[in-house]
């Protein structure tokens, strides 16, 4: 079997090819490939592989332009860090997918899934493409949602967009806008990560942190990292080693 890797993070990239032949020495890696720009070209001018594993979010955009621009018709198994609304669209469309971070398990049930389901996946663009407008839709009405606060005896609307990060301080969510504003909220981190979408990161069990909020992260104890933000937050933001790629993939994407 010939398999293509669509990953940017170059330590993710060769898990995932060691974990593959690991499963199954006669697998030939065709391309590991690092951005849409670079997977373009290789698919518009070589022989597609059986399978792909692709990442969703890379450097330069998503994967889903890679499999529209070049006629990709190639079961794809993604690999992604993203939440339960992601997951329902792959099963919906009949793709497999595997959450980060993965293991030579989940890898091989993954496998095992698209021997049985082989027949099932001819047509895989076109699921591709309902998914890829999933994603879209969804990004757009995410810059349009807005979430209620509490501010003395007073309930207001404040747009996603404008919030730089939520936080929990004595069992209470707080958000910190980016002009720099607090208020109370009540929602659980859990369930605001889940209504906010990709622009936001949960760095922890205490923050959840929007992109556009980060100013740098720096080398922490133990390979993990120290975020610092555009506003003034008094807590350490930490990222935990295990946590990093994921991180650095979410702050690297357009």
């Amino acid at each position: 079997m010939k398999i293509a890797i669509i990953e940017d993070e170059t330590y993710t990239a060769e898990d995932m090819k060691e974990n593959l032949l690991s499963i199954d020495p006669k697998i030939q890696i065709v391309a590991t490939l690092n951005s849409v720009g670079n997977a373009i070209q290789w698919f518009k001018n070589n022989d597609h592989p059986d399978l792909i594993f692709s990442d969703i979010q890379l450097g330069d955009g998503l994967s889903f332009e890679i499999f529209q621009a070049a006629s990709v018709s190639t079961p794809v198994i993604f690999c992604t860090a993203f939440d339960e609304y992601a997951v329902k669209a792959f099963k919906a469309n009949g793709i497999d997918y595997i959450l980060k971070p993965f293991d030579e398990a989940d890898i091989a049930a993954s496998l095992k899934r698209y021997h049985e389901l082989e027949k099932k996946f001819a047509g895989s663009s076109s699921r591709i493409e309902t998914i890829f407008q999933l994603f879209k839709n969804k990004e757009s009405q995410q810059k349009k949602v807005s979430v209620l606060v509490y501010y003395k005896d007073k309930i207001l609307p404040v747009r996603v967009d404008s919030i730089a990060v939520f936080y929990l301080e004595n069992k209470i969510t707080h958000l910190i806008t980016f002009e720099q504003k607090n208020y109370t909220i009540n929602k659980p981190l859990d369930e605001l990560e889940k209504v906010v979408g990709f622009g936001f990161f949960r760095a922890n069990r205490q923050c959840l942190i929007q992109r556009d909020a980060v100013k740098e992260a720096a080398q922490y104890f133990a390979r993990s990292l120290s975020v610092t933000l555009s506003v003034p937050f008094n807590e350490k933001i930490k990222i935990n080693k295990a946590k990093v790629p994921e991180f650095l993939n979410w702050l690297s994407g357009k």
